[in-house]
């Protein structure tokens, strides 16, 4: 009697630790669910917010626009969202701003178009160091042999292919293949080719070595002073304020807007087209008519934008850490 006693009291004890051993268990599954559930949306929230912080492709950055003359010996063969110039001159050409690798494709086409020879491009420079304008580079070098000149201060990231961009650095989706630049540029210096001179100024902020080409284009009996504008840009999620990777930032876009401000100009450009309302002005061109691009107003109030808008967000980054 005594054994089936404690027999019976060994099942009830035995069936009470099975239970809440599930209980347990199910418990630990419930815990565990949760914590993934919140690790999943933690994650899927983060990448919704690095859309905003890391590159995305433009659309119109691969549509193909009307190759056309700008003013002189400068030529647009660019995207509808990626700007490129052809600069020409009787012992080869220079080309401004590769694009991406799958742009080279279309600018050859677009230097072809306007009856020129893409192979005789002889140097390649870039407005600096962010995929759009430079994913190219490589390609382009490869198929003409180009001598590739860039801004000291972006040839780190640019020999990189895109690593150690202060903002986009760690982001899979602006790398490029890897570079080599067969000239240094620094602050002001000239690049030459025939009969055409270009000034590189170091125009920071937007990258390190950002770069504002200036040249002088004749047309019409006249001379033009042509500016290529690299950009002023401040994009979404740049740190203006203590900034580890780029502590002086915003003292360089400062100096940027003294240079824009500083350079004379007539036919105004950019890294992109919208910069200067490229397609208004391409509609507007007439055979015999004026030059829509010759806009030194435009230029001057684009720049007075811009600043204002840089300052804006300063303004507001400063008062957010206060």
């Amino acid at each position: 009697m005594y054994e089936v006693q404690n027999s019976a009291e060994s099942s009830i004890v035995w069936d009470n630790c099975a239970q809440k051993a599930h209980q347990d268990h199910e418990a630990r599954k419930y815990l565990v669910g949760q914590c993934l559930s919140k690790v999943f949306r933690s994650l899927i929230l983060s990448l919704a917010l690095a859309g905003n912080l890391f590159p995305q492709n433009e659309p119109a950055w691969t549509q193909p626009f009307p190759p056309h003359r700008v003013v002189g010996n400068v030529f647009y063969v660019g995207s509808r969202g990626l700007a490129s110039f052809l600069i020409t001159t009787s012992e080869g050409h220079i080309l401004i701003n590769s694009g991406l690798e799958s742009s080279v494709p279309l600018i050859r086409e677009s230097i072809e178009k306007l009856g020129f020879r893409f192979s005789d491009v002889k140097i390649l420079l870039i407005s600096h160091a962010h995929w759009d304008h430079c994913a190219g580079s490589a390609l382009f070098k490869d198929l003409t042999g180009a001598k590739y000149m860039v801004m000291d201060a972006d040839v780190p990231v640019i020999e990189a292919g895109g690593k150690g961009d202060f903002q986009y650095g760690d982001s899979l989706n602006s790398r490029y293949k890897p570079t080599k630049v067969d000239r240094v540029l620094r602050d002001r210096e000239e690049v030459r080719l025939g009969d055409a001179v270009l000034t590189a100024h170091l125009t920071p902020g937007h990258t390190k070595g950002c770069t504002t080409w200036t040249m002088k284009a004749r047309e019409g009996g006249k001379t033009y002073n042509v500016v290529v504008v690299g950009s002023p840009n401040v994009n979404p999620g740049y740190k203006l304020v203590n900034n580890s990777l780029y502590p002086q930032i915003a003292e360089d876009y400062e100096r940027t807007f003294r240079v824009l401000k500083s350079v004379p100009c007539d036919v105004f450009l950019g890294a992109h087209g919208n910069y200067y309302g490229m397609e208004a002005k391409f509609a507007r061109i007439k055979e015999g008519g004026p030059n829509p691009f010759i806009d030194p107003v435009g230029y001057k109030s684009y720049v007075a934008e811009r600043e204002q808008t840089f300052r804006a967000e300063l303004a507001k980054q400063v008062a957010a850490i206060r």
